[in-house]
């Protein structure tokens, strides 16, 4: 019986040392991580299961943007080439012209409210598109000839200094009637069809994939419109105007001056079709 005593404390010494070994080591590991020294290697504690400090460096998912931008319906497989069949289908139908580029960008209009719009260059016409990527249906068509485009300008979002709701970022506008002036109606109703101009930015799925980010490139896009605006004036040019578009490099004025409204439409991306989450219990 003496014997079997001592036999299984000299067993429980044995143990409580090296968990006492083991525990040492943890600490040495800790102590090490807190100076910036990556700890050594232990194979006596789990050499399968990572280090804290493996876990702490690892990069972030990118699926993480990618989801959010899922939300858009424009991106679900086949959306965007459903409206580019629609609109060829509306353009040869409607105007006997062969579309040149389809384009998806984010109008925003004189109260800065954000838009999702599909733009179509074709040879005489650029058509500016509401599409709804939910129906898989064409809205709304502005049409805006090539050859009455005089003037476009690039340039940063500037607001008045007490507005609430301003942006960042450069856009583009297009402007087709230099001698027409917004009324002050016109001015003040958000609804205005009557606006002489348009403004674009890019659209917030630009970097979703390589073929959102060349058909929501704002620099390819300008480039290939001014392309098309001189090749129509060339052609066909507007009567009772000077031949020839002027490109600016000038800040782009929105004379929003409360944006309540603006502010939570933008904020809740209203003006896109946007998958919103279950509503209900």
């Amino acid at each position: 019986m003496l014997w079997h005593r001592k036999a299984t404390e000299m067993s429980n010494n044995e143990h409580n040392q090296e968990f006492r070994t083991v525990e040492q080591t943890e600490e040495m590991k800790e102590r090490e991580a807190s100076r910036g020294k990556a700890p050594e290697p232990n194979p006596a504690v789990g050499m399968g299961s990572p280090s804290v400090m493996s876990q702490s460096t690892f990069s972030p998912n990118p699926s993480a943007n990618q989801y959010a931008m899922r939300k858009f319906f424009a991106t679900r497989p086949g959306a965007f080439d459903q409206a580019v069949e629609d609109l060829k289908i509306h353009v040869i139908k409607n105007a006997g012209e062969t579309a040149q580029s389809f384009w998806l960008l984010t109008e925003v209009d004189h109260w800065n409210n954000e838009r999702e719009r599909v733009v179509v260059i074709t040879e005489d016409t650029l058509l500016v598109c509401k599409y709804d990527f939910i129906m898989l249906t064409c809205l709304q068509v502005q049409r805006i000839p090539l050859s009455y485009i005089d003037r476009i300008c690039l340039g940063q979002f500037t607001f008045p200094e007490r507005s609430l709701d301003k942006r960042e970022g450069e856009g583009l506008r297009i402007h087709w009637d230099n001698l027409k002036e917004p009324s002050v109606f016109s001015h003040w109703n958000p609804w205005a069809t009557d606006i002489p101009y348009v403004t674009f930015t890019e659209h917030p799925v630009k970097n979703y994939s390589e073929r959102f980010s060349s058909i929501c490139q704002m620099s390819e896009f300008t480039a290939q419109l001014l392309q098309a605006v001189q090749s129509a004036q060339r052609k066909n040019p507007a009567p009772g105007r000077t031949s020839g578009v002027v490109v600016l490099n000038q800040p782009l004025l929105i004379e929003n001056h409360v944006g309540l409204m603006s502010f939570i439409g933008n904020r809740n991306k209203l003006g896109y079709s946007l998958a919103r989450g279950s509503i209900g219990f």
